[in-house]
Order: C-alpha cells, then sequence, then structure tokens
C-alpha cells in the first residue's frame, strides 16, 4: 500500500502531534534515557502547541497517510546551525515503525529534498536513520553534540 504525500495544514495539529509522539517513542526508545524520553513525552499539549504553531508560521511540512492515517512526516527549512554547515537543514523524517522499510521514508525525502545543500542531526547511536541518510548522499561532517533533552549524543551530517 502506498502512502499519499500532502502539505500539512493546521487542522493536522493534533494528529501530527500524536504521530510525532509515537515516532518519538519508536525511534528513541533504543538510544535515549528512558526517563528523560518519558519526560519529554508526557505533555501532549506542548507536542500539539509545537505544531500549530509550525504549521501557522513554517516552513512546510509534508505528512504521509495511509488510509487517511498519519504514518510519516517531513520537513525541511532554512539551516538553523550557527555555523551553517548547508543552506538547509532537514528538521524532521519520522514514519512509525510499522512502516520502515516500505519507501515511506524515501517519499518523504523525495518530497522535501532541496536542490541546495542540506544538513541534519542524527542520533549516534542510531545506525539504520544513518544509513538512509547516507544512501540520500548525506556524511557526517565531524560535528557532534550533546542532545540533553534525550541523555544522548547526535552528530551533523551534510549533503553537499
Amino acid at each position: 500500500m502506498r502512502p499519499t504525500l500532502r502539505p500539512a495544514v493546521p487542522a493536522d495539529a493534533e494528529a501530527g502531534a500524536a504521530l510525532h509522539m509515537a515516532c518519538w517513542r519508536e525511534a528513541y526508545a533504543p538510544y535515549a534515557d528512558p526517563a528523560l524520553l518519558a519526560q519529554r513525552l508526557a505533555s501532549t499539549d506542548r507536542f500539539v502547541a509545537a505544531w500549530r504553531k509550525q504549521l501557522a508560521d513554517g516552513p512546510p511540512r509534508v505528512l504521509a497517510d495511509v488510509d487517511g492515517e498519519p504514518v510519516g512526516f517531513a520537513v525541511v527549512g532554512p539551516n538553523r546551525d550557527p555555523d551553517g554547515p548547508a543552506a538547509t537543514e532537514l528538521f524532521a523524517i519520522y514514519v512509525r515503525a510499522a512502516w520502515w522499510g516500505t519507501g515511506v521514508g524515501q517519499a518523504l525525502w523525495d518530497a522535501v529534498a532541496p536542490s541546495e545543500s542540506c544538513s541534519l542531526w542524527v542520533l549516534e547511536a542510531n545506525e539504520r536513520a544513518q544509513g538512509f541518510y547516507r544512501r540520500q548522499g548525506f556524511v557526517a561532517d565531524g560535528a557532534r553534540d550533546f542532545y540533553e533533552d534525550l541523555g544522548t549524543w547526535a552528530v551533523r551530517m551534510v549533503r553537499p
């Protein structure tokens, strides 16, 4: 079954927030400090508020739906890093674990991939995600940062 890709709209804030939280649980549980992850995911209201703000202020988000159920999302925008190794940044690309390896992530990347250089941050221990990014042309640039919210290290990858 192929996903339908579409721009996220303000009415998607609650479903998007629920999707985001579920993806964090599935993707980060093996790598994050369990107490910190639970604390980060304790407030649904915080995620809904963030989604509302981001849907209003941009950059645009792309949702992947299957039978009307959101199973993934992606968003690219101007680079937020002070040292700006690339023009744009992949802020997020998340897919529910049940859809890993099905092409949903690739479809989302294809929908948001910028023509200019792009960077991203990924958990250092998450080899599955890093492998996906390497297949898209990203390489680690040597930058590393401790992600205090999850109690783990992240590395930066750049696609020239």
